[in-house]
């Protein structure tokens, strides 16, 4: 194989705990598909802790994992967002967030105190996790007249293909996720066919 077909996740959100001569870190772990999702999560949390010294964070998005980020929110540089990130690639995992929250104990942990903290906390949140293999899917959109619909139907019944959103009239217009792995062979399928028309859309 040339290329991975698959890529790990969580499936929901999992929290973690850790204490450190007085000082708390509470983590929490959830599944995320895009910036935005991040961003709601973070504001959120950071309202509901709004007493906490800190929020640190780190995430990685996308199948190919080329989306990511690390936040050390005040804490010394490197000491919170890297080793939270470092958990994330240790699991293997992208799509996901980690964010761990921190109450002041009063006594400072020096940096190495720092790293085992965020580190032993993000990997709590993960522990707790429900990690599942998903495989990576290209999307296409399908444009063909309703005469026809008999040879559309049956390379999406042979195929197996799941289909996202339809619209039959006319001209017909469908929607469809297909294993990356097989996405060249149903798209040679498809443009075999008179008159219709195949998009890609994005992989996933």
């Amino acid at each position: 194989m040339l290329f991975e077909d698959t890529y790990k996740t969580i499936t929901f959100k999992s929290e973690g705990f850790y204490k450190e001569k007085g000082s708390r870190f509470i983590s929490f772990a959830i599944p995320v598909t895009d910036e935005i999702e991040v961003k709601e999560f973070l504001e959120k949390t950071r309202k509901e802790f709004h007493d906490a010294r800190h929020v640190c964070y780190a995430y990685i998005l996308g199948f190919d994992k080329s989306g990511y980020r690390m936040n050390d929110d005040g804490e010394p540089s490197g000491t919170a967002g890297r080793p939270i990130y470092g958990q994330l690639l240790s699991y293997d995992l992208t799509n996901t967030l980690v964010a761990v929250v921190r109450y002041f104990g009063g006594t400072k942990l020096g940096v190495s105190g720092l790293i085992n903290a965020y580190k032993t906390a993000a990997q709590d949140a993960l522990n707790n996790a429900q990690i599942v293999t998903l495989k990576i899917r290209d999307v296409y959109e399908i444009i063909y007249p309703y005469s026809m619909m008999n040879e559309v139907m049956k390379i999406i019944k042979e195929e197996n293909l799941e289909q996202l959103s339809s619209s039959f009239e006319l001209e017909c217009k469908i929607t469809f996720q297909v294993p990356k792995l097989d996405s060249i062979k149903v798209y040679e399928k498809f443009t075999r066919i008179e008159s219709l028309k195949i998009n890609y859309i994005k992989t996933i």
